[in-house]
């Protein structure tokens, strides 16, 4: 059996980085769209570069589940504060979803804590801004959230 002998998993995600959008896969099949925001540093996997890497990965957990929208996080806990749209911060709000690279070129991304999570900076969706994780919209995030599970397959290309 070859990898191309294996059905795709029901429910995955992939990140188009040309075009900075974020797709939910059904049985392979997109489903639902949203606007993202990869790295303003561009693309890779080496630590402390602030890129985006790329290639197959899971969500290894997910953070967030009852936070309000605009919730901060620190270390994939909630501070209870509140953001406030814009200011320069990479802040980490509203839902978190942790990748896990796959890949030998990407192992290392769970520990460079690259997540798909909401954002301060949602007037720069649509473009590279982030420093290494997939931004989406507030709102977009947590309907992703509740819409695909841990362990899904995520791919960036």
């Amino acid at each position: 059996m070859t990898d191309n002998d294996i059905p795709p998993p029901a429910c995955s995600l992939r990140v188009d980085v040309a075009r900075q959008t974020l797709h939910l896969l059904s049985n392979g099949a997109a489903v639902k769209s949203w606007p993202v925001s990869t790295s303003k540093f561009g693309l890779g996997s080496e630590p402390g570069s602030f890129r985006t890497p790329l290639g197959r990965f899971r969500i290894c957990g997910k953070f967030g589940a009852e936070a309000p929208p605009w919730a901060v996080f620190k270390s994939r806990l909630p501070t209870g504060e509140i953001a406030s749209p814009g200011g320069e911060e990479d802040g980490v709000l509203t839902r978190i979803l942790w990748l896990e690279g796959l890949e030998e070129s990407n192992q290392n991304t769970r520990e460079r804590y690259i997540y798909i999570h909401g954002t301060n900076q949602e007037h720069l969706i649509g473009e590279p801004a982030s420093h290494g994780c997939v931004r989406l919209r507030n709102e977009d995030v947590m309907e992703l959230f509740s819409m695909v599970p841990e362990g899904a397959g995520v791919e960036i290309a």
